[in-house]
């Protein structure tokens, strides 16, 4: 089984960049036509609508990450009555949820004047209560749904997983773009979204059922397990919250405070870093069972030499890739966005970009150390330290948006990030986790050495050459790329780190040859 699941998250990380790379190629194309197809108004009421209804995800309450505890546990003492009763258990929870998603929804559907105040005119209000009321039922479905999902991962089917994922990835804009063009707009998008949605779920759900041949039973729930699992989830609930101020909030204070144009602006530089989300996060979610069986079956300084290896392991990787896209972005972004993406009047994307993107390197290189927090149930203290940076966000954002407008809200992002996980959470993870955090800013600052060469590099591009001609932009690009690397390689890369580059390279070549 060890083997099975490793060979499960290898192919599930090959997968997870196969649709990275999927999901940034079609977002920058798919992008741009709904800019034009919207306008900035309309692009920007969609991107307000689409947050206010991500405020709502919430209300899982962080069940997801305490199902694969609960699992773990469980499957370690082959207690398979106790896993069926679980299945029963957070079916019943998610679809109590749903309920309540779906009564919230429709609430502020009915009052959006919450939302926007009195910035729209009588369509726009129309064209949003339209959205509100499709998302609403796509996110009342999803809750019970993404039991399924939950229950995959659990057994660590990630190949399954990705799988679906780039199917949807490629399917909702392929759907989508004929509705644009036909006059349907942001109306056509969320519909797509909803059916798209509704087709992934049963595809799970069959999957459960006659694949892994999974069962549940909905009586004789153990009570000490519903109290322990209040618990566990309360804190993690607060995490939720706070993710969804700091990724989320902003939208919708610029949307009532500045209007959907100020919305639209942010949302472009918003786009950008989710890209940097995609490739610094999508390693660690694969490592979150491993996570789990370290906790429950070490202890001491043996679980601090395995989490410690893991958690820098992890990080060197991601470090890898987020430098290569944060220091392209610096010397090139400004020039993709006016130039080749959104056009001249979203220039202000670019610094929004920046404040979203360099604070936001300490989190997403560390975020496996989230499961690690949950595997010891520690994550009490994040939740607290989080919840009161997320406040300090919303306030900073508040004050900053009515002056300096989507920079502004960016800039209070930003002051949240560098205290909150930057400073805050490296010590609590240092003197609590069981992890040795300077032997992760160690590994940062050896692969910090690699960064001197292609910046200098950048500079120079930047300074001299004429990015605006596209063929120029295209060579600097690949120029810095094949620098960046070059100087990682020679300069900043270990062992560990040059095999897995080196392994699929050869394996390619004896293939080949035999």
């Amino acid at each position: 089984m060890r083997i099975k699941s490793d060979i499960q998250i290898k192919v599930g990380a090959i997968l997870s960049y196969v649709q990275m790379g999927i999901s940034i190629l079609v977002t920058l194309l798919y992008t741009p036509l709904m800019i034009n197809v919207l306008g900035k108004s309309e692009y920007g009421l969609y991107n307000t609508v689409a947050s206010t209804i991500s405020l709502l995800s919430i209300l899982n309450l962080g069940f997801n990450s305490s199902y694969i505890k609960f699992y773990s546990l469980y499957k370690k003492n082959d207690e398979l009555e106790k896993i069926k009763k679980l299945n029963g258990l957070f079916l019943v929870i998610f679809i109590i949820i749903g309920i309540i998603a779906f009564v919230c929804g429709f609430f502020i559907t009915f009052n959006l004047d919450l939302v926007f105040k009195d910035g729209l005119s009588v369509e726009e209000y129309l064209l949003a209560k339209k959205l509100m009321i499709i998302l609403t039922i796509n996110l009342t479905i999803s809750f019970p749904m993404s039991v399924f999902s939950n229950i995959i991962s659990a057994h660590e089917r990630f190949v399954v997983l990705k799988s679906i994922s780039i199917l949807k990835t490629v399917a909702t804009p392929i759907l989508s773009v004929p509705l644009l063009l036909l006059g349907y707009g942001s109306y056509g998008i969320v519909l797509v979204t909803l059916i798209i949605s509704l087709l992934t779920d049963i595809i799970y759900v069959l999957y459960c059922l006659i694949k892994l041949k999974i069962r549940f039973i909905f009586k004789q729930y153990d009570k000490n397990i519903i109290k322990e699992l209040v618990v566990f989830t309360s804190f993690i609930a607060i995490n939720l919250l706070v993710d969804q101020i700091n990724w989320n909030v902003d939208k919708i204070i610029l949307g009532r405070y500045r209007g959907t144009d100020a919305v639209a602006i942010y949302s472009v530089g918003y786009t950008l870093f989710t890209f940097f989300q995609l490739f610094t996060g999508s390693m660690s979610s694969l490592f979150t069972p491993k996570v789990h069986r370290i906790v429950n079956e070490t202890s001491g300084k043996e679980q601090k030499i395995l989490l410690t290896d893991l958690f820098t392991k992890v990080a060197r990787v991601q470090f890898l890739i987020a430098g290569l896209i944060i220091t392209g972005l610096i010397f090139f972004g400004m020039n993709f966005i006016c130039d080749y993406w959104a056009g001249s009047d979203y220039y202000e994307s670019y610094y929004v970009m920046l404040l979203l993107c360099i604070p936001a390197i300490i989190p997403m290189t560390q975020n496996i150390g989230i499961e690690i927090q949950r595997a010891q149930n520690r994550h009490k203290f994040r939740s607290v330290a989080y919840l009161i940076m997320a406040v300090l966000n919303v306030v900073l954002s508040i004050n900053l948006c009515k002056k300096y407008g989507p920079i502004g809200s960016a800039i209070g992002t930003a002051i949240s990030l560098l205290i909150g996980p930057g400073l805050i959470i490296n010590i609590y993870y240092q003197k609590r986790c069981n992890i040795s955090i300077i032997s992760y800013w160690n590994n940062i600052f050896r692969l910090c050495l690699g960064l001197i060469i292609p910046c200098i590099v950048g500079f120079f591009i930047y300074k001299y050459s004429d990015l605006s001609n596209i063929w120029t932009f295209i060579i600097c690009i690949f120029v810095y790329s094949i620098t960046y690397c070059l100087s990682m390689w020679f300069i900043a890369m270990n062992e560990y780190e040059k095999k897995l580059v080196k392994t699929p390279i050869y394996r390619l070549f004896n293939k080949n040859n035999n």
